[in-house]
């Protein structure tokens, strides 16, 4: 009978620890999940030709805990018309600025804005915008396709998720996403 009796502490070792185990992996996932990173799927073509349709990415959710968004930052963000739908686009004027656009060209506080990553400009123009604190202007790289601040206002940095951090499909799209670092021309 002691030969019987022996396996089973071992048995109920194991399965405590394999329990443990996943108890601590589904922990682990769901911290990193919820605080740290997301991923996202680019769906349509307002982001071409910085990213494709169908481009996953890895969003970082812990940055802006640390600090504000910055111009030129690539965000995925709650759509301000529909909260359970995500939206990704581009940084472009800060709370506290004035933005305009005239016939495409973005102007900040009356200066222009230098976007050469912009194949081909806005066809439209956007009277003097204030942006108020905790807002902030947003524009898809793809300006004749995409609906954006020009559309429905300036995005709250309440709905803003996290910046665009690694790109991990399709294969040719592997690495950092480039935020590009412009600025107002002189």
């Amino acid at each position: 009978m002691q030969a019987d009796e022996q396996p089973r502490p071992r048995v109920r070792s194991a399965v405590r620890e394999l329990i443990e185990t996943v108890l601590l992996t589904l922990l682990i996932y769901v911290l990193v999940r919820h605080f740290l990173f997301e991923n996202y799927r680019v769906v349509g073509h307002s982001m071409d030709p910085t990213l494709e349709n169908e481009q996953y990415l890895v969003v970082n959710k812990l940055g802006y805990r640390f600090h504000e968004p910055q111009r030129g930052d690539i965000v995925v963000f709650h759509d301000p018309r529909s909260s359970d739908r995500k939206l990704i686009k581009r940084v472009i004027g800060l709370p506290g600025e004035v933005l305009e656009i005239r016939q495409g060209q973005v102007f900040i506080d009356e200066q222009s804005l230098d976007e050469e990553y912009i194949p081909n400009p806005g066809r439209y123009s956007v009277p003097p915008t204030p942006i108020s604190a905790d807002h902030y202007f947003v524009l898809g790289d793809n300006r004749n396709n995409s609906s954006d601040s020009h559309n429905w206002g300036t995005l709250p940095r309440s709905k803003i998720v996290g910046k665009a951090w690694l790109s991990y499909w399709p294969p040719h799209m592997w690495g950092v996403v480039s935020h590009e670092i412009y600025g107002l021309a002189p």
